[in-house]
């Protein structure tokens, strides 16, 4: 039987990677498509390995100027795996990580994930000022560093290990210690985590 041919050369440039995972995703086990592209498609090769790392397979057929690229499904789900490394880092880079905003060092990239995660990281006496969480809860857990959340009644003191639970849309502000912070987020995904400034709280 022929394979079956995904020819993305007509298609608009935003539509040609949905289009390719789409039938993927129709795939059974063991099936297979072939990829008609006008140039290497390098770039959704990497797409592959972030969302189905060792659970596609990757065949040239031709490589140009027609490319034809043989994709197979080879599991029926993507497959558990490392993606990320949370052990002591190197110290924060300063293009990324200044006194008033946290540096993202790490964060979830697959497309389809119920998920999101980020490693973030602090300077020492850097600070997250106060602003009133998104609607959905989210577990913190401190990796490395110290540091302080100030909540609308106290402080909560954070040391490595802590794992600190961040009710939605609850008012808190993140301080640094002098060694610095750094943390790991996990919270079901949304779009777009805006954080909004808290509104000022009512005289006394």
């Amino acid at each position: 039987m022929p394979l079956i041919e995904l020819d993305v050369r007509p298609l608009r440039k935003p539509d040609k990677h949905p289009t390719i995972f789409r039938a993927f995703d129709e795939l059974a086990v063991g099936e297979s498509f072939v990829l008609v592209n006008n140039h290497d498609p390098r770039h959704l090769r990497d797409e592959f390995e972030t969302d189905h790392a060792g659970s596609f397979g990757w065949e040239y057929l031709e490589r140009g100027p027609e490319w034809r690229v043989r994709i197979e499904r080879l599991a029926e789900t993507s497959l558990p795996r490392i993606v990320g490394d949370v052990s002591p880092a190197g110290p924060a880079r300063d293009a990324e990580d200044t006194r008033n905003a946290a540096g993202v060092e790490w964060a979830l990239r697959m497309r389809e994930r119920d998920l999101d995660s980020n490693v973030v990281r602090l300077r020492a006496g850097g600070r997250i000022d106060t602003h009133r969480g998104p609607d959905l809860d989210v577990l913190l857990a401190v990796l490395d560093g110290t540091g302080t959340v100030t909540t609308e009644t106290g402080t909560v003191e954070l040391h490595a290990g802590a794992l600190l639970w961040l009710p939605r849309r609850s008012r808190r502000a993140f301080d640094a210690g002098p060694d610095g912070l750094r943390y790991l987020t996990v919270h079901r995904r949304r779009e777009a985590l805006v954080l909004d400034p808290a509104p000022p709280r009512p005289a006394r």
